[in-house]
């Protein structure tokens, strides 16, 4: 571990060189790519110097023990064991640090929620998710853009994909890929029992250009008139938009904007996101375990979380972790449950290695 961390640190100093280089500093996107890098180390080698000062005091410590005045040595006896305990928890934070990250965590976000089983109760419970990504969203200082809705007549959520933007975005978004249930009251409930209905979740890095490239010959793109939930019309223009990807069978369709250009654009971003994920599907089959290890296997029929009303409480069923403020986590505060859920998969990550 020492080798590898002496190896980042030189690499650390040598980027923070080529910072202050005058002739990089006018080359943007240059100049911009080594800050990055330099930011991506910057934690681990902060950590690092902390290990290194604590090693420093462990020896002089034990130095003082083994020779030092008898008032000396019990001082030092009594700071030994605070310092071990401090080097011990250095220690483990530089091996989760070391830890190979997911290259797409810092990725932006493609989110989609659909409203599953329990009609009118699930698009509502769907529209509570939506609400409460955007409420996280905004505590991160993340953006969020609606690219394509489906609502219900009463405001339900039949589909919603959106996009959420924001450094690191998919590192902490990555783990709410998978089936939400809910136990309430429904509103339209006379008798006050309690219904189970369910929304599904569906997190994607947002594609780069270069990782995706689409053949036009591949795709048919279908325009018209759009219309919205009710029968209302929301545009007297054939404006809404269906891109068909014809090797795979994927469809996007996109009718928020009043603009087609707009809508194929919007469509666009999702279908290559929607391609990534399916390529990375097919081609990782041998990386099962791994995702598994990254708390639970990710799957989307697996039902990962429960929000309870009556008991005011939600478990994330991956890690077994209930918490008792469901009114504030429905406000956006998911912190707490993320970084559970984070810690896990480095404890996880950690075992394989």
């Amino acid at each position: 571990m020492q080798e590898k961390l002496e190896g980042i640190k030189t690499r650390y100093e040598e980027l923070s060189g080529r910072l202050a280089d005058p002739a990089l500093i006018g080359d943007v996107p240059k100049y911009t790519d080594t800050l990055k890098k330099h930011a991506a180390l910057e934690e681990i080698v902060q950590e690092y110097e902390t290990y290194r000062g604590l090693l420093a005091q462990e020896k002089e410590l034990s130095g003082l023990i083994a020779g030092g005045d008898e008032e000396l040595q019990q001082i030092a006896r009594e700071e030994l064991p605070k310092v071990q305990s401090a080097l011990e928890a250095s220690e483990a934070a530089l091996k989760a640090m070391l830890v190979p990250r997911d290259p797409r965590d810092e990725r932006n976000v493609i989110m989609e929620v659909r409203a599953g089983t329990g009609g009118d109760e699930a698009a509502l419970f769907g529209a509570d998710l939506v609400r409460m990504y955007m409420r996280y969203a905004e505590r991160r200082g993340y953006k969020t853009e609606m690219l394509s809705t489906s609502l219900t007549d009463i405001g339900g959520v039949k589909e919603v994909v959106m996009s959420i933007s924001g450094r690191g975005a998919f590192s902490r978004l990555k783990y709410e890929s998978g089936v939400h249930r809910v136990q309430r009251v429904p509103e339209t409930e006379s008798q006050g029992r309690v219904h189970t209905s369910a929304a599904t979740v569906a997190v994607l890095p947002e594609a780069e250009d270069v990782e995706v490239e689409i053949d036009p010959g591949d795709l048919r793109v279908d325009v018209y008139r759009s219309g919205g939930h009710g029968g209302q019309s929301v545009n007297t223009t054939d404006s809404a938009v269906r891109i068909t990807h014809l090797p795979s069978g994927l469809v996007v369709t996109c009718q928020d904007e009043k603009s087609q250009l707009k809508n194929k654009e919007k469509a666009m971003r999702v279908l290559k996101s929607r391609l990534l994920d399916l390529m990375r599907s097919q081609q990782d089959s041998e990386l099962a375990a791994q995702r598994k290890s990254q708390v639970g296997s990710g799957d989307r029929s697996e039902r990962i979380r429960t929000y309870n009303f009556p008991q005011g409480r939600v478990t994330d069923h991956r890690i077994g972790l209930t918490l008792y403020r469901l009114e504030a986590f429905m406000l956006g505060d998911l912190d707490g449950m993320i970084d559970a859920l984070a810690v896990q998969e480095r404890a996880n990550a950690l075992k394989n290695e």
